[in-house]
């Protein structure tokens, strides 16, 4: 199947992020030109999206030293130094943002010494070499999802894990794409994702550019189609998985996983390796980003909430490991034993 959504492409010298806060009304790229533009970019959510966040990152880096590699050694690294810290602050809780600026930092000490210039050409060299990565990544992640697929499943999936949040082919929404490669004949059921409608706005545009079924449902409906038995799989992304796989993903995933055990479904989370903090030992220990009261009382210019009312916007939670069929990555399928046994960091040693 031929990708057709370019979430993030270079152009001019820039980088291009498809302006995901309009989408479906408008089409657009946004441009940037700086570290402090993508982080801007990812903090408003004009891109969105774990892999995503961590691609242009890596580019963010590779646009500062670039933007500054005329500059004295003094001037060059004490900009880099601002550049990385404000990307670092973009986004609190999506662990491929620090995997990708690690990476970056890796590469920037490895050409300490060299011409200010060949440091930025590496660099940027570093950035295409992430989002061809992820696009591998993600087809990889994509087959081995769609063997755990019935044909003619009918799966329900939660935010936007599509090629959207990621450079290509996505994860969740991997899957989907890689079964219908693989002739099966699935259909899809996205949920709105409230309160800024990812589901509805990205991942029900998504699967209609492509031509796969898809039905929109308000999120408070899910249970309903499972107990009338016309769900048969959930397949989500993630922001950060924990030592022990408890997953952090939009929030309402754990509500989803569930309802999903209450009805016998299987839940399947999508993530790269890049995804899994190990640093973490469990999802108790992950960051949940609080975002603006405001997307909680209405959208763009309608308000449905009374001024002055006190508004929650926690944009994850976090669902436990006991809740997780297994987890689908590029590596292969992580069952739910070995979550629970506690064995994900072996599982990953071993591949």
């Amino acid at each position: 199947m031929k990708q057709k959504v370019e979430t993030l492409r270079w152009r001019d010298s820039r980088i291009e992020m498809i302006d995901q806060r309009i989408l479906p009304a408008a089409f657009e790229y946004v441009a940037c030109d700086s570290a402090e533009s993508v982080a801007h970019a990812i903090r408003s959510m004009v891109v969105r999206g774990a892999p995503a966040i961590g691609v242009a990152a890596a580019y963010g880096v590779a646009l500062e030293a670039l933007r500054l590699q005329g500059e004295p050694t003094a001037a060059f690294n004490t900009g880099m130094e601002r550049g990385f810290a404000r990307l670092a602050e973009s986004r609190p809780t999506a662990v491929n943002l620090f995997w990708a600026l690690a990476r970056m930092r890796d590469v920037l000490q490895a050409c300490a010494g060299a011409d200010r210039r060949d440091a930025a050409q590496r660099l940027l060299r570093e950035a295409h070499d992430m989002l061809a990565e992820d696009v591998h990544i993600n087809r990889a992640m994509g087959e081995h999802g769609a063997a755990l697929l019935p044909d003619g499943a009918r799966v329900l999936t939660h935010c936007n894990a599509g090629a959207l949040a990621t450079a290509g082919h996505g994860t969740a929404l991997g899957v989907f794409r890689s079964a219908v490669e693989a002739g099966k004949k699935i259909s899809v059921i996205a949920d709105e994702t409230r309160p800024f409608l990812q589901g509805a706005r990205l991942t029900a545009w998504e699967l209609v550019q492509e031509g796969i079924p898809v039905t929109l449902i308000a999120d408070n409906m899910s249970g309903h189609l499972m107990a009338k038995g016309e769900i048969d799989a959930i397949v989500v992304g993630t922001d950060r998985v924990a030592a022990n796989g408890d997953v952090a993903n939009k929030i309402g995933t754990y509500m989803v996983a569930v309802l999903a055990q209450r009805h016998g479904i299987p839940f399947y989370v999508a993530c790269p390796l890049s995804t899994i903090d190990l640093t973490l030992a469990t999802g108790a220990d992950i960051p949940i980003e609080e975002r603006d009261p405001a997307e909680v009382m209405g959208f763009r210019d309608c308000l449905w909430a009374p001024e002055g009312v006190a508004v929650r916007n926690p944009a994850f939670d976090v669902t436990p490991a006991e809740l997780v069929t297994a987890l689908i990555t590029e590596k292969g399928v992580v069952s739910n034993q070995t979550l629970t046994a506690g064995g994900l960091a072996a599982w990953i040693r071993a591949r």
